[in-house]
């Protein structure tokens, strides 16, 4: 008997991370999601998946504040289905820092978030997914570069990940394959107005914006399809790095 394959998402209980649980469950993955304070999400989304398909989902909270807190995921993790065959580290942090805004705090919460976790989440996991021929999957950004104006220290984070998507790719190979998926207009922020959204839109290629499906879609490609895919970066952005 084939043993479903499960997935371990980091930040699943909303936006983009929830889109990518519930779509790669309806094609049969059990899915591993993890949060730090949205736990009344993460429970909506462990009743809607379990419901679905019994036993299928489990939600872990961390916080990743410590080197102790990736060996406690790790082995929570394993406890659940037995196996992790794909690492999604989509957990981030973005928000503005101008130059007057680059501080200690910052910095580490950003870069804490967007950078360190994936790979300490990626050394921790690797003997497993070796184990399984997995993958690593990181949510990365389209504007590692160009750069995002005001966003100094996110700029960084993300441009380091896409560093460590292929330095993974090359030091895990070639029992592991490692890539990244860079969003574009995906999910409006909450603070943007009408006229950004038509200034942003009439650069887009495409001339609309995307859906968090369609970041689903791409990593399901990549696990299913993309056996022979590593050290990639994949814009998702309908165009929108043509005119950038």
């Amino acid at each position: 008997m084939t043993k479903i394959r499960t997935v371990l998402i980091t930040g699943g209980a909303k936006r983009i991370g929830l889109a990518i649980a519930k779509y790669l469950h309806q094609y049969g993955f059990n899915i591993i999601i993890t949060y730090n304070k949205s736990k009344n999400d993460a429970g909506k989304v462990l009743s809607t998946l379990n419901n679905n398909r019994p036993n299928s989902c489990a939600i872990i909270q961390a916080n990743f504040s410590t080197i102790k807190s990736y060996n406690f995921l790790y082995n929570k993790a394993l406890k659940v289905f037995g196996r992790i065959d794909v690492l999604i580290n989509n957990a981030s942090k973005f928000y503005s820092t101008k130059i007057d805004m680059v501080n200690d705090k910052n910095w580490i919460d950003i870069i804490n978030t967007n950078l360190k976790t994936p790979l300490f989440l990626s050394k921790s996991f690797f003997p497993e997914l070796k184990k399984r021929k997995g993958s690593i999957i990181n949510i990365i950004d389209i504007h590692v570069s160009p750069p995002l104006k005001n966003h100094i220290i996110y700029n960084l984070s993300k441009a380091g990940l896409l560093a460590l998507t292929q330095s993974l790719a090359k030091d895990l190979a070639p029992s592991v394959r490692v890539n990244g998926v860079s969003p574009g207009a995906i999910m409006w922020p909450e603070s943007i107005n009408k006229k950004r959204k038509k200034e942003i839109i009439s650069k887009i290629a495409l001339q609309r914006i995307g859906d968090p499906d369609d970041i689903a879609k791409t990593i399901l490609f990549l696990i299913t399809n993309g056996d022979y895919i590593t050290g990639q970066n994949i814009n998702v952005d309908g165009g929108r790095k043509l005119n950038m």
